[in-house]
């Protein structure tokens, strides 16, 4: 049995350009804290576009910017600690951005690779996505969803701070999975 209802259908050829909708999507990520617990986050501002093209995948595109000053993990402590230069050191780099350099796709399944840059680093990321459905909306909207998921090191970026904890381990881990859940609008 499925966890959600089936997604829908609209329209057949997905082709065109879309706008992220901000209020519909979900930029997020997990990390294990004290090596028993997982924490779960997510940014609140960003926006983002795309071109897509399911007949030649390589030609869609995706570009993505996150206000990493709107990280929310339910801890006003904890987000202070995430916007310090321990972690996301947003004074000096306020946004993260992802652009993508190549795209493919297998019937739902797309992959999406592309530069994600944080702190001033940028590196290579694939991202599995599963094409979840499209709808016209009750505004006419005509609507696109994707849902993905990541999993980074979050040193590679330069997110190296941590504490080792006296029981083993270390207060948070070094492995951080990136959740995506995006609905899109096309362009009029």
């Amino acid at each position: 049995m499925s966890e959600f209802d089936a997604g829908t259908t609209a329209i057949a050829d997905i082709t065109g350009d879309y706008t992220i909708d901000a209020a519909h999507t979900r930029l997020g990520f997990v990390a294990r804290h004290a090596m028993v617990t997982k924490v779960r986050g997510q940014f609140k501002e960003f926006s983002g576009t795309a071109h897509v093209d399911p007949a030649t995948p390589a030609n869609s595109k995706v570009d993505i910017t996150i206000a990493a000053s709107s990280v929310d993990t339910g801890s006003a402590d904890r987000d202070g600690h995430l916007l310090s230069a321990d972690f996301f050191g947003v004074e000096e780099t306020p946004e993260i951005t992802f652009s993508s350099t190549d795209v493919s796709r297998d019937g739902s399944e797309w992959t999406i690779v592309g530069d994600l840059t944080i702190k001033g680093t940028t590196k290579s990321v694939s991202i599995d996505f599963e094409e979840v459905g499209t709808a016209r909306d009750p505004f006419g909207n005509l609507r696109l969803g994707f849902e993905g998921a990541t999993t980074i090191n979050r040193s590679d970026w330069g997110l190296s701070f941590n504490a080792a904890l006296d029981t083993g381990g270390v207060l948070v881990s070094e492995k951080i999975k990136l959740e995506f859940d995006i609905s899109a609008i096309a362009n009029a």
